[in-house]
């Protein structure tokens, strides 16, 4: 059967699963001219390629302006605060605001796809909001985006900035414009998993973004598949052979592969130095290491905890702990791993004692707060059975690697580095960067 070679999924399922932050979207329309050639009238920022400011840019620089292409008409903000656009105006007079692919309504602000009229290319633009404490984030996050881009030679691991500027009280920072997340490509291609050898690339890709990270001394903080983007949004069709038995109008079933694995870490808004203090909560829920919801305090281990929940979720294409709740979220990872070991259960803090009984046991079931809370529980398998359900070959390396990645003490947790010296990784040293 010829492989088929497409640019949009045919069907549309939607998301049931709420999570903490909204996600990229990646419906794709179809191709839009670049828009008219615009003279710039001010920019504002820095533009980094390879981690050095470029001469061309400077804080502020002045053109003369053509009238048609001028900035747009001063809009109040929404009432949240943020920057009401239109498509197609300029959002800075460098920049004209595309279509809606990628725009979001985060927390912090939104992101749009932009047409940079100098580069000649398409950007995204995260335009934070307008509120005092949003603007400070945004300024953290673009000191930890050029210190990455300073060290990432080739740009291979992170998201790069190409610049940023502060337009009408809004930090506006400039992306290079990649694929769709991961969790989007599950959620459009109905959750199914990935072939464990492209999850074995991912994972690998991950764990060496992961590591170039904690040797500069940053902790991501916030991994999941949302902020997990393909480079690349190609990708073909393929028979699903799992689901042959339900023939469809074309005689087969289908499910979707990227063309190329190749995949870059974003959203560092909530990245920290080792040598700051670090906030009580850390992590989407999904992601979120046992360490955090005891108050034991966190530092890197907990982003390869979050790595291992990745693994799961790519494998399964199901997030492993599905809750929103920290007494039921605890008792899904006893469920899953076997019961928290005591010497972390007696130096839970004071937030986090309610969660067990006489300080020594979970609270569970007696504490579950309705019988769909229990089922939820009672239908996860332990790790190795979740594996083995929906992997074929590899699955001892995986499952030994799972149990490293996942270990409650964050001390006796896996490295980064460690990691990528697992045989799950080692046992099989080709590199496939495309998934035929």
């Amino acid at each position: 059967m010829e492989t088929q070679w497409i640019t949009e999924f045919p069907h549309t399922n939607m998301d049931k699963r709420p999570r903490k932050r909204a996600r990229l979207t990646w419906d794709v329309p179809p191709p839009i001219p670049p828009p008219p050639k615009a003279l710039p009238t001010i920019y504002c920022g820095q533009e980094f390629t390879t981690g050095v400011a470029s001469r061309n840019v400077c804080a502020s620089l002045y053109y003369k302006a053509q009238l048609h292409n001028g900035s747009p008409p001063w809009r109040n903000d929404d009432k949240d605060g943020h920057y009401t656009f239109v498509i197609g105006e300029n959002l800075s007079a460098r920049c004209n605001t595309l279509y809606y692919n990628l725009v979001l309504d985060w927390t912090f602000g939104q992101v749009l796809e932009c047409w940079d009229n100098v580069k000649k290319e398409a950007v995204a633009i995260k335009v934070v909001r307008s509120i005092q404490k949003y603007r400070e984030a945004a300024m953290i996050e673009i000191d930890v985006l050029q210190k990455l881009a300073r060290h990432d030679v080739g740009g291979t691991r992170c998201v790069q900035i190409r610049n940023w500027f502060d337009y009408r009280n809004h930090i506006c920072i400039v992306f290079e414009k990649l694929g769709p997340s991961l969790y989007d490509f599950l959620r459009k291609n109905s959750y199914r998993s990935f072939p464990i050898d492209l999850v074995r690339e991912l994972g690998r890709q991950l764990l060496e973004s992961v590591a170039f990270m904690h040797d500069l001394r940053l902790i991501h903080t916030d991994l999941k598949p949302e902020n997990i983007l393909l480079v690349s949004p190609e990708y073909i069709r393929v028979p699903d052979y799992k689901f042959l038995p339900r023939a469809t109008k074309d005689g087969c079933y289908f499910k979707n592969l990227p063309i190329s694995s190749a995949i870059k870490l974003i959203d560092f808004g909530s990245t920290t130095f080792e040598h700051q203090d670090h906030t009580y909560v850390v992590s989407t829920r999904h992601y979120r290491a046992p360490e955090v919801i005891l108050g034991l305090g966190w530092n890197y281990p907990c982003d390869l905890w979050s790595v291992g929940c990745i693994l799961v979720e790519l494998c399964s294409g199901e997030a492993l702990f599905q809750t929103h709740e920290n007494l039921e979220h605890l008792a899904m990872m006893e469920r899953v791993l076997g019961p928290l070991p005591q010497h972390m259960v007696v130096r839970a803090d004071r937030r986090a004692e309610k969660y067990f009984r006489r300080g020594t046991r979970l609270d569970w079931p007696e504490g579950a707060n309705s019988r769909d809370s229990m089922r939820a529980v009672w239908k996860l398998p332990r790790l190795q059975n979740l594996v083995m359900q929906h992997v074929d070959h590899s699955a001892g390396d995986l499952i030994d690697l799972l149990q490293g990645l996942l270990r409650y003490d964050p001390a006796e947790r896996l490295k980064a580095r460690e990691a990528l010296r697992h045989p799950f990784f080692t046992r099989d040293l080709r590199r496939c960067g495309h998934f035929l």
